[in-house]
């Protein structure tokens, strides 16, 4: 902040994640949706929640989280799982289906990053986007690291084993139809623990919380793979 406005990195900074969630909730969302078609429902086709219309998938607290934090969710995507032939590896190839689309989109976001950055351009754009002097290129480029890093956040939270989170459907095809009696007759206590989770999560730095340190493991691996396959080829 300067003189009690926003300076322009720090707006850069919120509207390239904004931007970024805009982008990558759609193509989580829209993810479920397929491939609970293609294993027989249309529930959310027939719903309009197969869209790249971020709009129909938002979840306002959702929302606000992963802007702030960088983790959060959208409305769950309608599914009927009585539709598919085997019920519990439908459920979990469905909920799978999202933190995958969201680590193919992050590889290839940063796959275009890494080929920008072959060009004086794009060498030239880095130096603007580490000065935090933006020009177009930095802003192609910190939008680029964005989609990398919310991706790939979103991924791996989803992937914990707790509802309404993808990890515990998919968590479900391991598991004994008892558990989920036992889940949905605890469900309450389940969702205080989730939202305190949350809570503590959006608070504790995140050098120290895990969940944090696991996607800067994995952003870096991610990065350093995308440079050696472009380097193969320039």
């Amino acid at each position: 902040m300067i003189g009690g406005t926003l300076d322009l990195a720090t707006f850069m900074k919120y509207f390239s994640r904004i931007a970024t969630i805009l982008l990558v909730i759609p193509i989580h969302e829209s993810a479920h949706g397929l491939m609970a078609k293609w294993l027989g429902d249309d529930t959310a086709l027939r719903q309009g929640r197969i869209s790249l219309n971020p709009f129909v998938h938002l979840d306002p607290l959702g929302t606000v989280l992963m802007v702030l934090g960088g983790f959060g969710w959208a409305k769950p995507v309608p599914v009927n799982p009585v539709r598919f032939k085997h019920y519990r590896a439908g459920f979990a190839l469905t909920a799978l289906a999202g933190p995958v689309s969201n680590l193919i989109a992050s590889f290839l976001a940063a796959l275009a990053f890494a080929i920008i950055l072959q060009t004086k351009s794009g060498e030239a754009g880095l130096l603007k986007l580490v000065t935090e002097q933006y020009d177009t290129m930095a802003c192609v480029l910190l939008l680029l690291q964005f989609l990398v890093v919310v991706n790939i956040g979103l991924a791996l939270f989803n992937l914990i084993p707790c509802p309404p989170l993808d990890g515990f459907n998919i968590l479900r095809a391991f598991t004994p139809e008892r558990f989920d009696r036992w889940i949905y007759q605890h469900q309450r206590e389940i969702n205080y623990v989730f939202m305190t989770v949350l809570i503590v999560m959006n608070i504790v730095p995140s050098k120290y919380s895990p969940l944090s340190i696991a996607a800067e493991k994995l952003y870096y691996v991610m990065m350093r793979a995308v440079f050696a396959l472009v380097g193969l080829f320039v």
